[in-house]
């Protein structure tokens, strides 16, 4: 028998449980929660993580606001669905080395559950935008008393995302979270390299081509 799989699951509501049991919201996910709600719960909660990625990024007031808004409603499932399937199979993969016996379908929702602390910064990044947008995308030039609210939620809600992540993977894989820990640090050490490759080679590209525009 599967250990996820049991008599009777005692019926919760995730949203409100995942904050001081995400152990017990990912076991019940895992087992009674459809994929519809899985990737709905994902997208939702890339709509705030996409948001974050507003912070000081300077294209405003070039940019219209509601396109912003349009835009990362429309890319929130499809980057949802990427990354997730992509830090759930590292995360699956890296487990097994110590010893995980979670499935990749297991992950993949465990590690849905990341986000969801994101999901309480839409109506704050929202207000955010139309209130003082300038102090949002030139937090540089303007950090106002918006900036300093949005701010401290962003750190909360990424802090709460690293607890329920190690917590997930450690319910998914059915180990402790000691090695759910370093489960995730090895697979953020994994990213880093990859962006600091990819930065190497853009930079070499770069050189490259300027030296040929000289030569």
């Amino acid at each position: 028998m599967n250990e996820f799989e049991t008599p009777q699951q005692e019926k919760i509501n995730p949203f409100f449980t995942i904050w001081l049991h995400p152990k017990k919201t990912t076991r019940y996910v895992i087992q009674e929660k459809s994929w519809l709600y899985v990737i709905i719960l994902l997208s939702i909660g890339y709509i705030g993580s996409l948001f974050t990625g507003y912070m000081d990024i300077g294209i405003y007031p070039n940019f219209p606001l509601w396109a912003m808004i349009l835009i990362t409603i429309i890319l929130s499932p499809i980057v949802g669905l990427i990354s997730n399937a992509f830090s759930a199979l590292c995360t699956w993969l890296i487990g097994k080395m110590f010893s995980g016996k979670g499935t990749y379908a297991q992950l993949f929702k465990a590690s849905s559950l990341s986000v969801w602390p994101f999901i309480v910064l839409i109506p704050i990044y929202l207000l955010w935008m139309l209130i003082d947008p300038n102090s949002l995308m030139n937090m540089s030039e303007d950090f106002g008393a918006f900036a300093i609210i949005g701010v401290l939620f962003t750190f909360i809600a990424t802090i709460w995302s690293i607890v329920i992540t190690i917590a997930a993977i450690a319910e998914a894989h059915q180990f402790s979270n000691w090695k759910a820990f370093f489960t995730l640090l090895i697979f953020a050490i994994i990213i880093a390299i990859i962006f600091i490759l990819i930065g190497v080679i853009i930079g070499i590209i770069i050189v490259l081509l300027g030296l040929s525009y000289y030569m």
